[in-house]
């Protein structure tokens, strides 16, 4: 199974509407995903609880539909 780049983008705007979301598919498989996101929900929080955010957001695809998936996470620059 495969993950399109409209799927993908859609849980992520779904759950981070005001988030500027950068995909980049690494494989040209629609299975190797690198998401980078900039968004104010993230603003004082560790990295980790970020990116435990973006997971949440993909609804448990992860390991499944959606294969593999960098993050780089950010809140946007004061």
């Amino acid at each position: 199974m495969a993950m399109s780049r409209e799927t993908l983008l859609g849980y992520l705007t779904d759950a981070f509407p005001e988030a500027e979301i950068t995909l980049t598919d690494l494989a040209g498989d629609d299975n190797h995903w690198q998401a980078e996101i900039v968004s104010s929900q993230f603003a004082g929080m560790p990295r980790v609880k970020q990116h435990q955010l973006v997971y949440s957001a993909l609804k448990g695809t992860m390991g499944g539909e959606l294969h593999a998936l960098a993050l780089k996470t950010r809140a946007p620059d004061s």
